[in-house]
């Protein structure tokens, strides 16, 4: 009798058949917690030990460098060889590897240099200075963007489609940028992935090395993969004399959440198509969270109609039920939040395992002050907490000159943000002015001649003139004034990638009608706002400066769901789930790919709880300083009633997208009666109309204000018209008659 190998010991029945694969390609549907990573490192430790291969044959394609570390960790404590041969990475790190051995057929340096995004970033400002291009009209960020969505579509500036004149120009720029580049012998990050592509494309000879040395192509995290990449892939596995690699690649397609950086979840159909696979395996059992949750997540994700198709289940029991909490505010969320982590800590959970995620970066203001207000240590991963955004420093910086011109640390960092022409010359000669004279950079300004005089006036101008304009104006009102006639609103807007940048703009404005109403029966609101502005940034340098956890100290975790992907905790704390908040709004404007986008989104972050998952959401929610009025996220109503276990009595839960399973309406939408606002302070708008108003329009019938926006002519106003659905409409146009 054989002894059993013991490298297949632990596998069970899926993940044994997907390491024992023949030579020929495979498609592994490795659901969350399913133990995909042991299943590709084993599958290699197997090909090895059986002799299949040798190191120098594998290639091996990871999303992340901490990821292809522990998979050549893992390796070698699994096997007694030397991997030294083997070709374990990331996408743009093989590349690099490839493009070192052969720079001389890419037409490169020996030595050539790797951009950043940063990098990157500043040499388009320099080629754009160079050329005296107005970075107005062409936004530097815009225009990386427009290059690097390009290169990762595989498209030299020959190959682009510009059917108008803006678009040619961009092309143009995209040309002068690559030969500003060659000049320099540097490249940047979507560089590396293009030339190496280029390079094995162009060159028979170094392609068919390549194609005949990796006889084994191992890809994780195939989901995210966008379209050069897997061009790329092709490429090496595909060898018409020897028959070429066999490719096995791992991913998820309910996991598919990086469209925005270009991911194709199309690219596993197309590969299960292109290559005629026939081994389709799906790993299904999961090892980390319990029945209830599991249900709850392959119930929402049923809903998506493009899917390959698996249903996660596990041996670990039901577990507890999905706990569900309603609050009237945001406010009120986020301080049930916090004190139900206080429960849970006195009952013996650890600060570690415990998470909160959100949709939006916005959302981690009110849940990091309520963490601080109570003591509780946080760390916010994969970003930075929200007063050290670099947006919010930025519109702390013109708050704190408002108030003290001599604040020098401001002035530099705002004088030429947004752009307004002041360069290095102009700050070198004012700093060497201000340190001779002795006085601030402010004050400096009257006594510089020529153009740095002109352009720096003009800045001084734009200070006073917004310091005079602000005397009177409550501190929400002030902020909000500040980022619009300061540029910084119109900045971001000009970002392609602009949005997460301005909901947290918004988010300083409802920090500040926060602070605002907590203060006002005190004896601050008595001086100037700005006396009433320096306190409140006397308050958001505390936050900033306090509670955010050291690196080893035990500490609640708080992200977005994108940050959260690849982690698991505990307890999850999933909140803001709201229509047009999650499902975000951007998706509902698209097509049905964006909602299936935000379903999937929803599933990653359902997925990430291994004991206690809790959701919850907020009536009403603080925006650009109006209460806007929302609705459940159509997310609930894709859960059986029977896994959920509400916290609050039915009749608090008057609002949602489909009614509710627990004491709504079993209408798809609620009755416009149901939705009547709780009283509040009402702002009138045109038209004596008010929010949280019954109104009837002549095609979509009766229904309630929930929110407004913009003014004048350009006012809109979000209304729930029941079987209709939530519309936003022009006021000037909609032709809305009182309810």
């Amino acid at each position: 009798m054989s002894m059993p190998d013991p490298l297949l010991a632990h596998l069970n029945p899926q993940q044994l058949e997907a390491v024992t694969l023949p030579d020929r390609h495979a498609l592994v549907l490795a659901g969350a917690g399913s133990g995909k990573t042991r299943v590709l490192t084993t599958r290699i430790a197997w090909l090895l030990s059986q002799g299949m291969v040798s190191p120098a044959g594998i290639l091996a394609v990871t999303f992340t460098n901490k990821a292809a570390r522990e998979m050549a960790s893992r390796l070698e404590a699994l096997l007694p060889l030397s991997l030294r041969g083997m070709w374990i990475g990331t996408f743009h790190g093989l590349c690099n590897r490839l493009l070192r051995v052969h720079f001389h057929d890419a037409g490169l340096a020996r030595l050539f240099q790797i951009l950043d995004m940063v990098d990157q970033l500043a040499a388009i400002k320099r080629m754009l200075k160079r050329l005296n291009v107005d970075d107005e009209k062409f936004p530097p960020r815009e225009l990386q963007h427009f290059i690097n969505a390009h290169k990762e579509a595989g498209l030299r500036p020959h190959a682009v489609d510009a059917t108008d004149t803006y678009t040619r120009q961009r092309v143009e720029l995209y040309q002068e940028y690559e030969a500003q580049c060659q000049r320099e012998s540097v490249v940047d990050f979507a560089e590396l992935m293009l030339r190496s592509f280029d390079l094995l494309q162009r060159n028979e000879p170094i392609r068919r090395h390549y194609q005949q040395r990796f006889r084994y192509i191992l890809v994780d995290e195939f989901q995210d993969t966008n379209i050069l990449q897997y061009r790329w892939l092709k490429l090496l596995a595909t060898d018409g004399e020897a028959g070429g690699a066999a490719l096995f690649c791992v991913g998820d397609d309910d996991q598919s959440i990086y469209r925005f950086r270009g991911a194709e979840v199309g690219n596993m159909r197309d590969f299960e198509r292109e290559f005629q696979v026939r081994d389709i395996i799906r790993l299904e059992q999961n090892y980390r969270s319990h029945g209830n949750i599991l249900d709850a997540a392959n119930a929402i994700i049923r809903h998506n109609g493009e899917r390959m198709g698996k249903n996660l289940w596990t041996e670990q029991g039901e577990g507890e039920p999905i706990r569900v909490f309603e609050a009237f505010s945001d406010t009120d969320e986020t301080r049930w939040i916090v004190e139900e982590i206080q429960s849970l800590l006195c009952d013996g959970a650890s600060r570690s395992g415990m998470a909160v995620l959100y949709r939006s970066n916005a959302q981690s203001r009110v849940l990091e002050h309520q963490l601080f207000t109570n003591g509780v240590p946080y760390r916010v991963h994969g970003g930075l907490r929200f007063f050290e955004r670099q947006e919010i420093k930025h519109a702390l910086a013109y708050l704190r000159l408002l108030i003290n011109p001599g604040d020098d640390t401001a002035f530099m960092r705002v004088m030429n943000f947004p752009t307004r022409g002041i360069g290095a010359r102009a700050q070198e000669m004012l700093q060497d002015t201000a340190r001779q004279w002795g006085g601030s950079l402010y004050d400096t300004v009257p006594r510089l001649s020529g153009k740095p005089a002109v352009s720096l006036g003009r800045f001084v101008h734009l200070m006073e003139t917004l310091r005079r304009e602000t005397q009177t104006l409550p501190l929400p009102e002030l902020i909000e004034h500040i980022l619009d006639q300061s540029g910084l609103r119109a900045h971001y807007q000009a970002e392609r990638e602009g949005q997460d940048r301005l909901e947290n703009l918004d988010e300083l404005v409802r920090a500040a009608e926060s602070y605002h109403l907590e203060t006002r029966a005190s004896p601050e609101t008595l001086a100037p706002p700005h006396g009433l502005l320096a306190d409140f940034l006397d308050h958001a340098s505390l936050e900033a400066g306090e509670r955010q956890a050291g690196a080893q100290e035990e500490a609640v975790q708080l992200m977005t769901v994108h940050a959260a992907k690849g982690l698991e905790f505990d307890i999850v704390f999933l909140s803001g789930l709201e229509e047009e908040l999650f499902p975000h709004w951007n998706s509902l404007f698209e097509s049905v790919s964006g909602l299936e986008e935000e379903r999937r989104l929803m599933y990653v972050a359902v997925t990430r709880a291994r004991e206690r998952l809790y959701l919850s959401w907020a009536q009403s929610r603080m925006t650009r300083g109006q209460v806007q009025y929302n609705l459940r996220s159509r997310f609930f109503d894709e859960i059986p009633p029977e896994l959920l276990k509400p916290l609050t009595p039915p009749a608090h839960l008057t609002h949602g997208y489909g009614g509710g399973h627990w004491g709504g309406s079993a209408s798809r939408h609620p009755s416009v009666s149901a939705l009547q606002a709780p009283p509040r302070p009402s702002r009138e708008l045109p038209g004596g109309l008010r929010i949280g108003q019954n109104v009837r329009h002549p095609a979509f019938g009766y229904g309630v204000i929930l929110a407004a926006e913009g003014s004048g002519k350009d006012a809109k106003l979000q209304i729930n018209f029941g079987d209709a659905g939530v519309k936003w409409l022009l006021l000037s146009a909609a032709k809305l008659e009182a309810g």
